[in-house]
Formats: C-alpha cells, sequence, structure tokens
C-alpha cells in the first residue's frame, strides 16, 4: 500500500521515508492538505497531514469520495479536524499523542530569553559592526514570577526550567500537576496569576474554551513591562488586541511560535509575495516582539517520535486494530 503524506518538510522526508521502510511506500508532499490539493489524494487509503492541514467538511467529503478510509495526523493538536464529519463519513483518525514535551517547553524559554535580553536586536546591530548598549538592557529572571497557563507534560517541562532559573512559580489549570507543586509552584486563578506574574507562558490546548484566552481583558490584567510567550496554539491570543496593547507601549517583550491566521502562511516561504494580513505585518515591525513559525516542536528527537507514531498509528489501522492514538475509530 502506498500512503500520501502532505505538508512533509525537506528535513522530514528522508526520516518518515526510511520509518515506513519495510512497511508500506509513502509518497510525501510538500503542499498542504487544503480544499485545492485534497483531489490529489484520489486513490489513497491512507493520507498523513500536517498541524496546518485543514481538514474541514469539505477536505474530509473530497477525501471520502476518492477513496481515503484513514487520516493519520502527524501533530498532537487536532482542531483542525472536523471529527463529527469524519465519523459519519466513516473515516478513521489517528494522532500522535505524545512527543518529547521538553522541544517546546525549551523553545520557549529560547523566545522568553530571546525577547528579554535583546538577542535579534543585539544579533541584527552587530551584522552592521554596531556594538552599542543602547536598548539592550534585560533583566533578571532569578527572584521574578512566572505564570504558566496549562501544566500539563510540557508546562511542566517549562516550570522545572523556570525552577532552575530560581523563580516564583504561579499555575492556572484545570487540576493541579503535583510533580510542579513539588517544585514550589502555587495554583492561583487566571486573573491573579496575569496581574503577578512577570512572565506569561502558554501551554493549554486550543478548545472552544481555550479559544483568546488571552483576550483584551486579559492583556489589560498583565503588567505593563511584562513577557508573554505563546508557543501553544496562535488562536489562545487575541492578536488584534495584542497588536492594540504592544502599539500603547505595553509588554517588555512578546515571543510567538504560533499565530491565529498562520494556517496558509507559516511553513511557506512568502517572501516575495505581499502579505495581506495587516495584523501579522504590523506585529513584526515591533522591536520588542519576536515571532516564529511554529518550529517549537522541531527537533530530530521530537519529529522523530512523531514520525514513529504516526507510523504505529498506520501499522494498527492496517491491522484491524484500535490504537491509543485513534481519535475516530474504524467503523468496519
Amino acid at each position: 500500500m502506498e500512503i500520501l503524506a502532505f505538508g512533509v518538510q525537506a528535513d522530514e522526508k528522508p526520516l518518515i521515508e526510511k520509518a515506513f521502510e519495510g512497511h508500506h511506500d509513502v509518497r510525501c508532499l510538500s503542499v498542504f492538505l487544503s480544499e485545492d490539493t485534497a483531489p490529489i489524494a484520489a486513490g489513497y487509503e491512507i493520507v498523513s497531514t500536517s498541524v496546518n492541514a485543514s481538514l474541514d467538511h469539505r477536505v474530509l467529503q473530497t477525501l471520502a469520495a476518492g477513496g481515503t478510509q484513514m487520516i493519520a495526523q502527524r501533530s498532537t493538536g487536532f482542531n483542525n479536524i472536523d471529527l463529527e464529519v469524519a465519523e459519519r463519513l466513516g473515516l478513521t483518525v489517528a494522532r500522535v499523542s505524545y512527543y518529547s514535551p521538553y522541544s517546546v517547553a525549551e523553545f520557549a524559554w529560547t523566545l522568553a530569553m530571546a525577547v528579554n535580553r535583546r538577542i535579534v536586536r543585539a544579533s541584527n546591530r552587530t551584522r552592521d559592526f554596531d556594538f552599542r548598549l543602547d536598548g539592550l538592557m534585560g533583566r533578571d529572571l532569578r527572584g521574578r514570577t512566572v505564570g504558566v497557563l496549562g501544566t500539563g507534560k510540557i508546562g511542566e517541562a517549562f516550570t522545572r526550567i523556570a525552577h532552575g532559573f530560581g523563580m516564583n512559580l504561579l499555575g492556572w489549570d484545570v487540576a493541579e500537576n503535583p510533580a510542579c507543586v513539588a517544585l514550589g509552584m502555587k495554583y492561583v486563578e487566571k486573573d491573579r496569576l496575569l496581574a503577578e506574574a512577570d512572565l506569561v507562558s502558554l501551554h493549554v490546548p486550543l478548545l472552544p474554551a481555550t479559544r483568546r484566552i488571552i483576550d483584551a481583558a486579559a492583556l489589560g490584567t498583565m503588567k505593563d513591562d511584562a513577557i508573554l510567550v505563546n508557543s501553544s496554539r496562535g488562536g489562545l491570543v487575541d492578536t488584534d488586541a495584542l497588536v492594540t496593547e504592544l502599539r500603547a507601549g505595553r509588554f517588555a517583550g512578546v515571543g510567538l511560535d504560533v499565530y491565529e491566521a498562520e494556517a496558509g502562511l507559516f511553513f511557506l516561504d512568502k517572501s516575495l509575495e505581499i502579505v495581506e494580513d495587516d495584523t501579522l505585518a504590523r506585529l513584526v515591525t515591533f522591536p520588542n516582539v519576536v515571532v516564529t513559525s511554529h518550529q517549537a516542536y522541531y527537533t530530530e528527537d521530537a519529529v522523530g517520535q512523531i514520525i514513529d507514531t504516526t507510523v504505529q498509528n498506520v501499522l494498527d489501522y492496517t491491522a484491524g486494530r484500535r490504537g491509543e492514538n485513534v481519535l475516530v475509530p474504524r467503523t468496519a
């Protein structure tokens, strides 16, 4: 059987091909699955997709009409898939429920330190042999307060690093993580966390209850010189409201690895095009903002685990087994 994999990065292609070797053939495409590209999947029983694929009812109907029966998503998040429609069409859907939490947690700290210590500005200056320190002053993190929204596996890994810095730990989640409590984390209401934290990092999934959890009111609660980091999902932050606050001169720094409207932009080269997204265009102009293109997960370790799990999900499907990563089970 040949599997069609959409949205495969150049670095991923040899890893995916090697992982499937001896099991199934795989055809890797760099294009992302969307309404325009879905017809390519005609004749493929199994399709593998990336986090920025669009699997709404139109795409799923096209896949099902073309003979696709199984979707193996190479990510933990699945808010891009209409699971109800998939079930109605008889499509099996699986995801990657776990990969290295350290990849994302460490990158979140990379963003935090980059904006705190003005690394991007300093690097750009030294390329021009400008070695002044004006405007590059940061702050020690030791003794300051970090607020972690979402203390699951990634949030816990982020908290352990914060503990190593000697920070005061505040957490917010639907349930307390005993490992974080053991590190000294104090769980508080979200508004208190936002009001007291010098650094806020987001590690909650994107759900209806968390969409734009950082809205205008939440941003208004934060300290004027706070740092905000989002390495989870773009939809957690009301970006227009964030731009409004930044224009008012608020926040010491903002590090974003994700963006509300990143689909159709992130993972693609748009350098020779006019980007029509005015919000993103304004966002990247602020000197205290660093935007990266959803790369927090992108380490050899994490990508290797994602691919290995995807292969196992496919093998479970072809063997008629229901694995632990199945979101919509096989109906026949």
